[in-house]
């Protein structure tokens, strides 16, 4: 079985894709596939299902991940023909942030977005992201599962061994950039847990994020547990791809 690393993209801000093609350039010596964020924590992003078509014309392969909170129907059914005249066809539906301006829709939810997807678009390759908790039984019916980013080994591979499904899961991994960059994410989501001594790791050696994600990755990989890591590598996607060129 192939152990797949999915290597998520920084989506740009303007209309200008010179650093997307960076990323993929970098980073598609390792990486088997791209996700791609939907309006990124909350701020308006140049489309993924544009970007995902971007990925697809320099020889990789997107998946464009869409948010509940900021489309209704109509505007869900205008993504998913817009993706297949563009021939993406693998999809990651996600709740999304909270928004930085406007406000949340209520019209989808990421189950609603599954069922209506299969129905007006068959063929599509639709996921779903997993918490650190019970897995709810309609999620089973995506094609794969991201697990939600963690910072411990143990407690990623005790949430697979209780949850046994028939589709691709892959575990969350996140370089840590700094120590302010920790102490954000700590704040912001209350779920992620980040180990203090990881933190002043951090704090003292601006390499020990990538080390740290990327032995994480090694150690996903060799546990078996997993089809792939969902890896998360914000601004250090240099240092990711001469990391795991070597190792993987």
């Amino acid at each position: 079985m192939t152990f797949e690393l999915i290597c998520e993209i920084e989506p740009p801000t303007k209309p200008d894709l010179k650093h997307v093609r960076h990323q993929i350039g970098t980073l598609g010596k390792v990486a088997h596939s791209f996700l791609i964020p939907d309006n990124h924590i909350g701020r308006a992003t140049v489309s993924s299902v544009a970007v995902a078509h971007e990925v697809e014309a320099m020889g990789g392969r997107g998946i464009a991940c869409l948010n509940s909170r900021d489309r209704n129907l109509l505007g869900f059914r205008r993504d998913l023909l817009t993706a297949g005249a563009y021939g993406v066809d693998q999809f990651l539906f996600v709740y999304g942030d909270k928004p930085t301006s406007g406000n949340r829709t209520s019209d989808l939810t990421v189950r609603s977005m599954i069922e209506e997807a299969r129905e007006f678009a068959p063929g599509f390759r639709l996921g779903a992201a997993a918490g650190m908790r019970t897995l709810p039984a309609w999620k089973r019916a995506a094609d794969f599962l991201f697990l939600q980013v963690g910072f411990s080994l143990e407690a990623q591979l005790r949430w697979r061994e209780t949850h046994p499904v028939d589709v691709p899961v892959y575990a969350g991994v996140m370089v840590l950039a700094s120590e302010r960059h920790a102490r954000t994410l700590a704040a912001a989501i209350p779920d992620i847990e980040i180990p203090e001594e990881l933190i002043e790791r951090v704090a003292a050696d601006r390499m020990a994020g990538v080390e740290a994600a990327c032995e994480q990755v090694l150690a996903l990989r060799d546990s078996g547990a997993f089809d792939g890591v969902h890896l998360i590598p914000v601004s250090r996607y240099r240092d990711v791809e001469s990391r795991l060129a070597t190792t993987l």
